[in-house]
């Protein structure tokens, strides 16, 4: 793999899309876009504690830079996020303009969980509001690396003017995504892969701000000596892991206990069963960290059921969480890895096809949702497992092609 500058914008910031996205478990990456040495993996410069051993998928360099981010103010119009990019490196597009009407083509990983349903809705409504778009051919890969990588072959045959890929995994989708750089302006988003040749990145700013964030609003709304529960999906899954990474870090300074950490395989149920041992096993529970939001009503359930306060802890923009934490009156947060970013790659498409400079990693906005924005975001005639972020609000046919109600 190249190991050229413009490689660090989209392997190790990656940040490969949380497990609402359907995650990956590819091998990590080293920092500045670069594949470790054979035998080699990422390290870890925070120390081991009560928490165990730092995730080999942590990487200090990615780590401080996602962090920073969130300081920093993105460029682009106030009231669309979407269009947005936080400190923005341009490339030329020169050499793909050309004139319309254009024939934009789509790779997806999967649709096969309401984040990415969500998403892909958001998407299409995107490339109607855009007349100089004359077709639109997407293909789902089912979650199936050979058969993404079969349609990737498949779509470059039909003459797409731009091709947008979602990968399934990052090496896996690697030498297809190469191979299609060299036939047709690439565009990826929400995953990364091991090459810098797509001409665009898009992504959220990533992992390690979602678990940092989590982390950080326990570490100011519980005591000192209070027990954390961790809750994560499933290990090995590249998002998930910096998202624990940088949790841990947070913790392993803090003075808060970190009781457990648990994988409840995004069962309801499992989550319920953890919980409650962990209630019975120490008496209390004074906060709970999750990796991922899906699960989040069922561990507030199981406080209420032994009949406890629910102490704080941290969702994703679901609607069902988000209408729990009002109704509970929670001390809440919730990390997002927004759904809006799935009308920027048709955005880019455009702008790359009329010749226009874009963002060689195009980092958006990633916000978190407090009890002072709440309001903003819970739509109680939205669906529960509808994402807040999904920046389709003033989209033609919303929200019922969202499964939406009106008024």
């Amino acid at each position: 793999m190249s190991r050229r500058r413009p490689a660090a914008a989209l392997l190790s910031l990656a940040a490969l899309a949380s497990f609402t996205v359907g995650c990956t478990s590819d091998k990590p990456a080293t920092s500045a876009g670069q594949t470790p040495a054979a035998g080699a993996t990422a390290t870890s410069e925070a120390p081991a504690a009560g928490t165990g051993d730092q995730s080999k998928f942590f990487v200090q360099a990615d780590y401080d830079a996602q962090l920073a981010m969130r300081a920093q103010t993105p460029e682009g119009p106030a009231d669309k996020p979407w269009e947005q990019a936080i400190a923005p490196q341009m490339t030329s597009t020169a050499t793909y303009k050309k004139g319309g009407p254009y024939e934009i083509c789509f790779s997806n990983a999967a649709v096969n969980n309401p984040w990415r349903q969500v998403g892909w809705k958001t998407m299409q409504a995107e490339v109607a509001l855009h007349k100089e778009i004359s077709k639109l051919t997407a293909l789902d890969a089912e979650g199936k690396d050979d058969k993404q990588i079969s349609d990737i072959a498949e779509l470059q045959a039909k003459g797409c003017d731009a091709l947008i890929i979602s990968p399934n995994t990052t090496a896996t989708l690697t030498p297809a995504v190469k191979g299609a750089c060299a036939k047709v302006p690439v565009i990826v988003f929400d995953r990364g892969v091991e090459t810098d040749c797509p001409v665009t990145f898009i992504k959220p700013i990533g992992g390690y701000l979602f678990g940092a964030d989590a982390a950080d609003f326990l570490i100011e709304k519980v005591p000192a000596g209070g027990k954390i529960l961790a809750l994560r999906i499933s290990p090995g899954v590249d998002v998930l892991e910096t998202r624990w990474s940088a949790a841990k870090v947070a913790f392993d300074k803090s003075q808060l206990k970190v009781v457990g950490v648990e994988f409840t395989d995004g069962d309801a149920a499992k989550t319920k069963s953890i919980v409650n041992d962990y209630i019975q096993r120490n008496g209390k529970i004074d906060g709970v960290w999750m990796d991922s939001g899906a699960t989040a009503v069922a561990a507030v359930e199981a406080f209420e059921d032994a009949g406890l306060p629910v102490p704080p802890i941290n969702g994703e923009d679901q609607q069902d969480f988000l209408q729990k934490w009002k109704d509970g009156n929670l001390t809440a947060l919730a990390p997002t890895y927004p759904t809006y970013q799935w009308r920027t790659p048709i955005i880019a498409a455009l702008k790359i096809l009329k010749g226009e400079e874009v963002p060689k990693l195009w980092n958006l906005p990633q916000p978190k949702i407090t009890s002072a924005n709440l309001s903003t975001y819970l739509q109680p005639n939205m669906p529960p497992l509808h994402y807040a972020l999904c920046g389709c609000e003033n989209m033609p046919g919303f929200p019922e092609n969202w499964g939406g109600k009106k008024g």
